[in-house]
C-alpha cells in the first residue's frame, strides 16, 4: 500500500477523448497521440471514458484498436463502459479480437444499470425488447462468462465445410482476469468482490445515510476506504484484490502562470459539489475533492488520503474540457515528478 516508505506500483491515467462534432478527426487523433505519450512516459495504463450522444468518446473499443498499433507496452480500459448500452457477446467478441491485437493488454471496466436517458434512448437501442432486457448485474455475469471461454451456444462441430465453436471467438485467455467493475455503492462493491472482478473506484461514489459523520459532514476519502475493506472483505483474493483509485489530479510543476490560473480557476468551480451528496433527496452521488499542487504538494495530499493509502494502482483522471497542451504539461509532470513522489518506478 502506497505511504512515503512503500512505493505505488501502477500509475495510470483517464481521459473523455473530447472532439468538434462538426470535426471529430483532430480530437480522436489528440486522443490517440495522448496514449502513445503515456506510453512514451512510462505509464502503466491509459483508459477511457466512455460516452454515446456526446463529443466523447463513444466506441473506445475502436480506438483501443487503433492505439494498440501505435504502442507496445502501455494497458489500455475503460472507466467505464456501461453495458446497458451494449450486446455482452458481441462485446466479449471485440474485446478479445482487440486484446489479441496488443499482445493481452486490455483491461475494460463495467457498469451496469439503464443508460443515461433511458426513456430517450430505448426506442432506438431496443425498439422490440426495451421492456424486457435484463440491464442489471447479470448483464455483467453473462459477458464474464463469455469473455472467460465458458459455452454459450448449444450448436458446435462441422456442418458443410464449416468449424463452429461453442464458445465466443476468438478466445483471448487472461482476458477474464482483467475485467474491472466501476462500482460506487457498498452493494455494487461486495458483488464485484464477490465475482472476483477488479475495483475501480472514481472520484463519484454513492454514500449512504450511516456514512454521514457525527459532525453533519461527508468524509470523501473515510467513505471511499470503506468500500476498498468491504471489497477486499469479500474478495477470494482477499487484500491481494486488484484495487485501482480514480481521482482528478492536475500537478503543476511544469505548468505556465497562465495555466495554472486556468486550473485553479476550474477546481474552484467544481469544488462546492463535493460539500454534499447531489441529486435526489437521500444521499446522491458525492464528488471528491480535486487535487492540484506541485507533485510535492499533491503527493502529501494523497498520503493523506486513506482511501489512497488502501491502494497499490491509480487512475488519475485529466480535466475534461482542457487543451491538448495541458495533458501534454499534466502528464509529464505526472511521469517525471509525481510518480517518484509517490515511489512509483516508469516502466522499461
Amino acid at each position: 500500500m502506497p505511504t512515503p516508505d512503500v512505493p505505488l506500483e501502477k500509475l495510470g491515467f483517464l481521459t473523455l477523448g473530447l472532439f468538434d462534432g462538426d470535426d471529430p478527426g483532430p480530437g480522436m487523433e489528440s486522443t490517440l497521440e495522448v496514449i502513445e505519450l503515456g506510453d512514451q512516459l512510462g505509464f502503466d495504463s491509459a483508459y477511457l471514458r466512455h460516452r454515446h450522444f456526446q463529443t466523447g468518446i463513444s466506441s473506445p473499443i475502436a480506438i483501443m484498436a487503433a492505439a494498440s498499433q501505435r504502442t507496445s507496452r502501455i494497458a489500455m480500459g475503460t472507466a467505464v463502459t456501461p453495458l446497458g448500452w451494449e450486446n455482452p457477446l458481441r462485446m466479449a467478441e471485440d474485446l478479445a479480437t482487440v486484446d489479441i491485437l496488443s499482445g493481452g493488454r486490455l483491461e475494460p471496466g463495467f457498469s451496469v444499470g439503464p443508460p443515461i436517458h433511458w426513456d430517450d434512448v430505448k426506442g432506438a437501442l431496443y425498439p422490440d425488447t426495451a421492456d424486457v432486457e435484463d440491464l442489471s448485474y447479470e448483464r455483467v455475469a453473462r459477458l464474464l462468462r463469455m469473455v472467460r471461454g465458458e459455452p454459450v451456444s448449444t450448436f458446435s462441430g462441422t456442418q458443410g465445410f464449416e468449424e463452429f465453436s461453442a464458445r465466443v471467438e476468438p478466445h483471448s485467455p487472461g482476458l477474464g482476469e482483467r475485467i474491472w467493475y466501476g462500482a460506487g455503492s457498498k452493494r455494487s462493491t461486495q458483488w464485484a468482490a464477490e465475482q472476483g472482478l477488479n475495483l475501480l473506484t472514481s472520484n463519484i461514489i454513492k454514500p449512504e445515510d450511516s456514512d454521514l459523520e457525527a459532525d453533519g459532514k461527508w468524509d470523501f476519502a473515510a467513505i471511499q476506504q470503506r468500500q476498498i475493506a468491504l471489497f477486499k472483505a469479500h474478495h477470494p483474493a482477499g487484500d491481494s484484490a486488484r484495487v485501482s483509485q480514480g481521482l482528478v489530479v492536475i500537478p503543476t510543476d511544469s505548468a505556465t502562470a497562465e495555466q495554472r490560473a486556468k486550473y485553479e480557476a476550474y477546481v474552484e468551480k467544481r469544488t462546492p459539489r463535493t460539500a454534499a451528496p447531489m441529486g435526489p433527496p437521500g444521499p446522491g452521488l458525492l464528488a471528491a475533492p480535486d487535487v492540484l499542487g506541485t507533485s510535492e504538494e499533491v503527493a502529501e495530499k494523497l498520503y493523506a488520503d486513506p482511501a489512497f493509502r488502501e491502494v497499490r494502482e491509480v487512475v488519475f483522471a485529466l480535466p475534461f474540457t482542457f487543451e491538448h497542451a495541458d495533458y501534454v504539461q499534466i502528464l509529464t509532470d505526472m511521469a517525471t515528478k509525481l510518480g517518484p513522489a509517490l515511489g512509483w518506478k516508469a516502466a522499461a
